[in-house]
């Protein structure tokens, strides 16, 4: 009679056996068959103690040092965003500064002033001062680009979302440096504003840098809202400047005749002792006619001081395209008006009487003297 049915655990399959009684208890000698049960055809894989799955027993392909590199150079990008939002920061913070106090840096030797782009219909956009956006701009940046590298954003904004944010905040930087370009070159045609230009390179320089940061792959999903955010920056840009003047070409196209400028102050006594005292150690103003802040230099000594200081007129026939500066100007490397030379140290600008008097030596003991010499 049919016995017990045999399973072997050592692979995963299964058969039976018949087995029968001893030979005395059967009159038919004893033989051993095969149950002719059909199975199903499926494949043999023997068990083991190991896991079955080959992937767990696999060494890892990636190793602690790759994705390390990997963090190591995201947060190097980020530094590079905080380095050149700081830059921008304190380009617009000086350029802010300008155009609040209406000052302005000395003279450029090619004439005019270089307050000529800041004083213009072009240096706000509705009512606003177009440097105080750009720190403000250039400072978010800035922040961000922090936050992105602790990975701490705030109200629980994800890191791909501040990645788009920070994208699309260069892109309308971008946008908006392109334009200015666009207008210095057509509608202030002969000015020069350097610090625009470094603030256009900045914002050029930080658009790209989130433009290698964003996957190809993410920018195609947002390429529409990035085109659109650009003709939103442009149109706005035009619609605020609707009604601003260009301002003449200053350096290009005029000529200026020499003339004398006329000094209304009078001179107070510490004023006179101070010019005849740099006169006396060969103290030197280099400056030109059509510069207001050399008149306004003249102007803090007073008429009776101005005529005792040593002051070099580096256009004396006048200025016109062309018109070379001169030679002993040239020799003393000057590159802006007033400059003064004092004991070989070079002063660029108005400067106050009493920094005068600091740098080249001038004492009170002096100033009384003269005083009582009076």
């Amino acid at each position: 009679m049919m016995a017990r049915f045999v399973s072997v655990s050592s692979c995963q399959f299964r058969f039976g056996f018949f087995e029968f009684p001893p030979p005395s208890l059967t009159p038919y000698p004893r033989r051993f068959e095969v149950s002719s049960r059909r199975f199903p055809a499926i494949p043999i894989k023997c068990s083991s103690s190991e896991p079955e799955n080959g992937e767990d027993s696999a060494p890892s392909l990636s190793s602690p040092s790759s994705s390390s590199e990997v963090s190591t150079t995201t947060s190097s990008t980020y530094n590079w965003y905080t380095v050149l939002g700081g830059i921008g920061m304190l380009d617009t913070a000086y350029l802010t500064y300008l155009k609040v106090t209406g000052s302005d840096a000395f003279c450029p030797i090619g004439g005019g002033t270089c307050g000529d782009v800041l004083n213009s219909d072009y240096a706000a956009v509705f009512g606003v001062p177009l440097p105080v956006i750009g720190f403000v701009m250039y400072g978010l940046v800035t922040a961000l680009s922090a936050e992105l590298a602790e990975d701490n954003l705030p109200f629980g904004i994800s890191k791909t979302n501040g990645r788009f944010a920070l994208f699309g905040t260069t892109t309308a930087m971008a946008s908006a440096s392109a334009y200015f370009l666009y207008i210095l070159s057509t509608k202030l045609s002969g000015s020069s504003c350097l610090y625009c230009l470094v603030s256009a390179f900045i914002s050029f320089s930080l658009f790209f840098l989130s433009l290698k940061d964003v996957k190809l792959q993410e920018i195609k999903q947002v390429v529409g809202l990035q085109i659109c955010l650009a003709i939103i920056v442009v149109a706005s840009l035009t619609a605020s400047y609707s009604t601003a003047q260009p301002i003449p070409s200053r350096s290009g196209d005029i000529e200026l005749p020499y003339f004398r400028t006329e000094i209304t102050s009078s001179s107070s006594p510490y004023a006179i002792a101070l010019a005849k005292h740099l006169n006396s150690i060969g103290a030197r103003m280099y400056g030109a006619f059509w510069c207001s802040h050399c008149l306004e230099q003249k102007e803090m000594f007073g008429r009776e001081a101005a005529k005792q200081l040593n002051y070099v007129e580096c256009f004396p026939d006048g200025y016109k395209k062309g018109t070379k500066i001169l030679k002993a100007c040239a020799d003393a490397g000057i590159e802006g008006f007033p400059t003064w030379i004092i004991n070989d140290q070079v002063l660029s600008g108005e400067i106050e009487l009493a920094q005068l008097a600091e740098m080249s030596g001038f004492s009170l003991d002096q100033a009384n003297e003269a005083n009582q010499l009076q």
